[in-house]
């Protein structure tokens, strides 16, 4: 809703949108790429909790049995039916997938580094924009990303230059990684 208010007011580009969020916050972009992807020219979801029901049915994570009371505990069925209509990993669907830049940290112990990388992979097969999908998983990282201001800063360089060539705002060569192919259209 907010972003078809931007648009429509003028506020925003539709085809220079773009969503961020991290953890939690990566939940909601990847629930909103599912529900809407046509709306975002590019997302970045940076160490994204999306496989909540697989994750919160294993009690020997850190944090999953304190974090019930948030989302909910889905070895009752009534909670784990509401965790399915909103996983981003168990909602994703065959769709025009913006470009996407995704992070994991091998060593976070929030949000393994295979939890991002599942829903990935499930993306990559069921994008049909032909849009990059790009998984970056940090071998010295955990939640927060790697220490160190400049590694922060870089780690940020490399997101924004990913967002700006997925906008058609820089060139095609700042883009990290090797990513080739990140224009709209």
């Amino acid at each position: 809703a907010c972003v078809e208010h931007l648009v429509a007011t003028g506020a925003a580009d539709p085809a220079r949108v773009a969503v961020r969020g991290g953890s939690a916050g990566g939940l909601t972009v990847g629930a909103s790429l599912n529900l809407r992807p046509e709306l975002f020219a590019a997302a970045v979801a940076e160490v994204p909790f999306v496989d909540v029901i697989t994750t919160m049915s294993d009690p020997t994570i850190p944090l999953t049995i304190t974090e019930y009371d948030e989302w909910g505990d889905p070895s009752d069925p009534d909670v784990q039916r509401v965790m399915a209509t909103y996983s981003p990993y168990d909602t994703v669907r065959p769709g025009p997938y913006p470009a996407l830049y995704v992070t994991a940290g091998l060593n976070d112990p929030r949000v393994q580094y295979w939890e991002p990388a599942k829903w990935v992979a499930r993306l990559r097969e069921a994008t049909t924009s032909g849009r990059p999908i790009v998984l970056e998983t940090e071998l010295e990282a955990g939640h927060g990303g790697r220490s160190g201001r400049y590694d922060a800063w870089r780690d940020e360089a490399k997101v924004l230059a990913f967002v700006l060539a997925a906008l058609d705002v820089v060139p095609l060569d700042v883009v990290p990684l090797g990513v080739t192919d990140v224009t709209a259209g």
